[in-house]
């Protein structure tokens, strides 16, 4: 919770300076939508983090594999999105693609228990809220990537202050960074490089929806364990080769037809936004 309290600090601070260059429009988004985002973005990075004690890291980049789905799911039931059921099923052969991928060969004694499990659906759970709530701001105020940035990892900073607070694991922090110092120049690098990224995924959210980013970000998965098979000779099975197809063709699929032009409205014609939630005007 320490690593996670410095990373949203200095998120916050990062995009922060971003608003003093670059004076947006006032954010109109309802101070509840930033709350909840917040809360469930930090709540699902700790429920991942605290599922490795319960289960195998194998296991739980399989279960976070999954993550376009829930956010599909949650984008329909909280953003007020709408998708083409193809859309549907292009995301699910791109997930069921890379799950088979990412999977290892063998019976492990260390896959996990239910309580691991449960900390992982949670944590999609959250992933899910997430874009849900991104989507509705997308579709109700528009802020900009770094109004997004700086108001969500405002709140949670506060949260993660708060649980250090209660916990107690401030003060073991502390001690920590006084008997290894050194230990405070990679955390702040590791949190400054964090940030920059962090940059590229809400400017992401912004232009693309909540969606693409969780496409990106699982299919990148698949991307590196594929670039380390083709550049190291690694031998790939029969069911990669298998999972490799699968994966393509989804993402194909998926950029070939998965759009659909017609726009279609939550909000009583007022607003009207395309089914995948992309508008060339975001």
């Amino acid at each position: 919770m320490s690593l996670v309290f410095v990373q949203c600090a200095i998120n916050m601070m990062f995009a922060r300076c971003i608003l003093f260059i670059s004076s947006p429009k006032r954010d109109t988004t309802p101070l509840k939508h930033h709350v909840s985002c917040a809360f469930s973005y930090l709540t699902a990075m700790v429920a991942s983090n605290m599922a490795l004690q319960h289960v195998n890291y194998p296991t739980q980049v399989i279960g976070k594999s999954c993550k376009p789905i829930p956010v599909m799911i949650l984008g329909v039931l909280v953003g007020k999105k709408r998708y083409p059921i193809r859309k549907y099923i292009f995301i699910t052969m791109i997930v069921v693609g890379v799950a088979l991928f990412v999977w290892k060969d063998g019976k492990s004694s260390d896959e996990g228990n239910m309580f691991g499990y449960s900390l992982l659906m949670f944590s999609l759970a959250m992933d899910g809220w997430t874009g849900g709530i991104q989507d509705r701001m997308r579709l109700e105020s528009k802020p900009t990537f770094s109004q997004m940035m700086y108001n969500i990892n405002f709140w949670s900073t506060i949260f993660s202050g708060v649980a250090l607070l209660i916990t107690s694991e401030l003060w073991t922090f502390i001690s920590f960074i006084q008997r290894f110092p050194y230990v405070l120049t990679n955390i702040l690098w590791f949190s400054i490089l964090s940030a920059v990224g962090q940059l590229f995924i809400f400017l992401t959210v912004q232009d693309f929806g909540p969606l693409p980013l969780s496409l990106v970000t699982t299919t990148r998965k698949f991307f590196t364990v594929l670039a380390s098979i083709l550049y190291f000779g690694n031998p790939a099975t029969s069911r990669q080769y298998a999972a490799t197809v699968l994966i393509f063709l989804g993402l194909a699929l998926d950029s070939w037809k998965g759009k659909d032009k017609k726009p279609t409205s939550t909000t009583n014609g007022k607003d009207k936004v395309p089914l995948l939630g992309v508008s060339s005007k975001d």
